[in-house]
């Protein structure tokens, strides 16, 4: 957008200086660059809407901006409103007319065939993404709930040790890929990485289990903010995590097991 300015002004310089031919000077006029808010129209998620069909886009929790500078206003927008979009579409096209139509996300994931790459890319594509901006949130100062606290702390030693471990863990994934905080089947936390938009739930997953936490390591998430910095990007992530609703996601996996 500067580069575009600058041809502009240099464009205008040229004609008064034409114009000015018979004069002993130049009249150099400033042109100035547009504010933020002028090189970029940020929209509103709430006029985002999927095509008709079995699941409806997660309703952004806050608005683009929100996270900002942690994530940028123009990286949500794009994720949200272009890539999210983009698979739920698809997951409700691909579902239609399938005994799978009427089913929760959870129980499609479960199920699907893994041998069906577009149902399976746009199933986790959507579950991924819905889970990921529940995970975050402006007010990240928000205190973990007792007992998430206290089963952190038992596993790890300490919460700082925990975010290490998972830092460590999305820093060492390559490509496309998703780093997880699940409860698995015996009520234990663990932290695992699945690779494209493969999740936990399902049946190809090293480490099975109901995922309370996320983050999405696909370059759409970070590269406009971050470019090539993805462990800025992490550390930056850990900043904004929602941990309330983090903790919530917790109780309700314990309450599906047992």
């Amino acid at each position: 957008m500067k580069k575009i300015y600058f041809i502009l002004s240099s464009l205008l310089l040229l004609v008064i200086t034409v114009s000015c031919n018979n004069k002993k000077y130049t009249e150099v006029v400033e042109v100035p660059l547009p504010t933020s808010q002028e090189k970029i129209g940020i929209g509103n998620p709430d006029d985002v809407k999927a095509n008709e069909g079995s699941f409806l886009m997660e309703k952004l929790p806050y608005t683009y901006n929100a996270l900002a500078p942690n994530i940028s206003a123009l990286t949500m927008e794009m994720h949200y409103s272009k890539h999210y979009l983009t698979y739920t579409n698809n997951l409700n096209k691909a579902l239609e007319g399938t005994p799978l139509e009427n089913l929760t996300i959870e129980e499609v994931l479960a199920k699907l065939d893994l041998n069906n790459p577009e149902l399976r890319n746009n199933a986790g594509g959507y579950y991924n993404h819905s889970l990921y901006w529940k995970c975050m949130g402006p007010k990240s100062e928000e205190k973990v709930n007792d007992s998430l606290t206290s089963v952190i702390t038992k596993k790890y030693g300490s919460f700082e040790n925990f975010k290490t471990a998972f830092k460590l863990e999305a820093s060492n994934q390559f490509g496309s890929a998703w780093t997880w905080l699940i409860v698995d089947k015996y009520g234990n936390l663990q932290i695992t990485s699945t690779q494209n938009q493969d999740n936990p739930l399902m049946r190809n997953a090293v480490i099975p289990g109901t995922p309370i936490l996320t983050i999405d390591l696909w370059e759409h998430a970070y590269y406009l903010g971050y470019q090539y910095r993805r462990r800025s990007y992490i550390e930056a992530f850990l900043d904004v995590v929602n941990w309330k609703k983090v903790g919530e996601n917790y109780d309700a996996a314990l309450r599906r097991k047992y």
